[in-house]
This record gives structure tokens, C-alpha cells and sequence, in this order.
């Protein structure tokens, strides 16, 4: 795909049914009769459009928070280059990913499918100019995502199109761009690495859980202090989950409550002079529900109708 900004990502063939899926666990240990059950559980989804999922079990692999040392858990990436996997599917999330970029790391052209954590390794791979990074369900998440969920990501593996998403639009027009989407805290540590994709017109979608308001607001001080936000295109807000400390609306306000943003009005404020499209409510995130996005595929976000839709390549 070549992008009117001179910058070219090719994306993986799309895949077959018989083709094989590497297990990758790059971040927090799978620890539980309950984990290694949702890992079946979206072991079988892929197993049920024809995948073959390879990888040794994962259960008990572990070094403190962590899914291994550091070498185990990059040989979980090394192992799909060898093996010639068309698919490296992300476990779970917590944290760890970044660590494995501390050396270097070539990441093959293969799809790479995670979110949350796993966004230092999806950046990476873009940033290294290999397109197949996909924001979207892990492997313990995809049993429970709602069936068009499952079609969506599904139908992207496989080179169908895409359905746009609906959201709300915050700042109006229309902007065209490569399509990032990210955890916000993750890509905050990702600014000022070579590990960062190149934001210039891109359409950024961003999405979080358990970080207080003020937590929020700081992250995205960061990135207008540094230039990042005014490089974009349009941004694209997903789920903020468990991010909202401010009572509830029918609660009695108190002095002390007059001293809180909510986590809206910080959303709102940060993104309104930017003069760029600003669509929220997106379903992306730590929700069931979390579309699959392609990075670096083209994209247009629309802030009359709330839509953010994947052009064909």
C-alpha cells in the first residue's frame, strides 16, 4: 500500500485456511485454571476458520509478573520467522513487550494480533516498516468478543473488507490517513523511541483502563509537549475503561467534587483546538467488543458522522 506521504507498507498475503498461528506471550504470565481456559476458549475460534495454532503450552512459564525471561519470550516472536507461521496471536496483556525491544528485534512479516501491552510490539513492527500489525482481541479475550467482533477480525485475516464504526464526533470534517490505534499509556512511553511509527497525517485511535482522569490529561500533556499531537490527521478516541473517578450524575456535588475533571472533559479539552477531526466513543478497548484495526492500513475519519472507516487497499 503506498500512502500519498511517500510511505509504503505492504501487508501479508491474507490468510488460508491451514495456515498456521504462532502463540506469542510477551508480556504478563498466563496464571490460572481460568486464563489457560480463555486461552482454549480462543484457541478453538481460530482453530473453528480452519488455523492451525502451534506453540508450546504456556502455562507455568513464568519469572515473576512476566511470561518468562526475557529470551523465552522473544523466542516466542523468533519461533514464527522459523517456522514460517502467518500469524503470531498475543495471549494476553499486563506488561513486558517493551522490554523485548531493548535489543534488537526484527520483527517478520507476519500478522501480529494483540492490543493493550502488546501495542510496543505492533508499533514496533510498523515503525520497522513490515505492515500485518492488527490492534485487536488476544487469544484470551476473542471467546468473548460478540460474534461480529469475531466476523470483523476474521474477515480482515482473510482480506475481506471491513464494516465502518460508529461513534460520536466531537470536532467536525473529514481527514485521510495511515490508521494507528494504541493504548494510551503504552504508546506514551513509545514517544521519543525509535520505536514510534511516523505520526505525520495519521489517523490515531487511543484507548485506556484504570488511569484516573489527571492520569489521562498528563499523557496527553505529554504528547502535545512534544509535537506528537499536533502531527495528526484525526484522532479517534475507543473505550476508557474504569478511567472515570467523578461521582455519579445524580450523586449531591460536593466542594471537593468542584475540583475534578471528568475524564470527558479532559478528553474534550486536550483534542478541541487541534482543527482536527475528533471522533469518540468507538468500540475499541478493554471491552468485549474490541474491533480489530489494521495498522498502517488507509483510513478515513469522518467527525460529521462519527465514522471511522478502512479504505480497500
Amino acid at each position: 500500500m503506498s500512502h500519498p506521504l511517500g510511505r509504503t507498507i505492504r501487508l501479508p498475503a491474507p490468510l488460508q485456511p491451514g495456515d498456521r498461528v504462532q502463540l506469542v506471550a510477551a508480556s504478563s504470565a498466563l496464571l490460572g485454571e481460568e486464563a489457560q481456559a480463555r486461552l482454549q476458549a480462543g484457541i478453538a475460534v481460530l482453530e473453528g476458520w480452519g488455523l492451525q495454532v502451534e506453540g508450546a503450552p504456556l502455562q507455568g512459564r513464568r519469572w515473576g509478573y512476566l511470561a518468562g525471561r526475557d529470551p523465552e519470550r522473544r523466542g516466542d516472536l523468533e519461533a514464527a520467522a522459523r517456522r514460517g507461521a502467518e500469524l503470531l496471536a498475543c495471549v494476553r496483556g499486563g506488561w513486558g513487550a517493551a522490554r523485548l525491544l531493548e535489543e534488537p528485534l526484527g520483527l517478520p512479516h507476519r500478522w501480529l494480533l494483540g492490543f493493550s501491552d502488546v501495542t510496543s510490539l505492533l508499533w514496533a513492527q510498523l515503525a520497522q516498516g513490515r505492515g500485518g500489525a492488527i490492534h485487536g482481541p488476544l487469544l484470551t479475550t476473542l471467546a468473548a468478543e460478540p460474534a461480529w467482533s469475531q466476523e470483523r477480525l476474521q474477515r480482515l485475516l482473510f482480506g475481506d473488507p471491513l464494516a465502518d464504526l460508529q461513534g460520536v464526533g466531537w470536532s467536525g470534517g473529514t481527514a485521510a490517513g495511515p490508521l494507528l490505534a494504541a493504548n494510551l499509556t503504552v504508546a506514551t512511553h513509545l514517544l521519543g523511541t525509535p520505536h514510534l511509527p511516523d505520526l505525520r497525517g495519521a489517523i490515531l485511535v487511543l484507548e485506556d483502563v484504570g488511569e484516573a482522569p489527571y492520569r489521562i490529561e498528563r499523557m496527553l500533556t505529554h504528547w502535545r509537549l512534544s509535537g506528537a499531537l499536533q502531527q495528526l490527521a484525526g484522532i479517534g478516541l475507543g473505550q476508557f475503561t474504569d478511567c472515570e473517578d467523578a461521582p455519579p450524575e445524580d450523586a449531591p456535588c460536593t466542594e471537593q467534587d468542584l475540583d475534578r475533571f471528568s475524564l470527558e472533559q479532559v478528553l474534550r479539552e486536550r483534542t478541541a483546538d487541534l482543527g482536527v477531526p475528533v471522533v469518540s466513543g468507538l468500540p475499541v478497548g478493554h471491552v468485549a467488543g474490541n474491533a480489530a484495526l489494521p495498522l498502517g492500513a488507509w483510513a478515513e475519519l469522518d467527525g460529521d458522522r462519527g465514522r471511522l472507516r478502512v479504505l480497500p487497499s
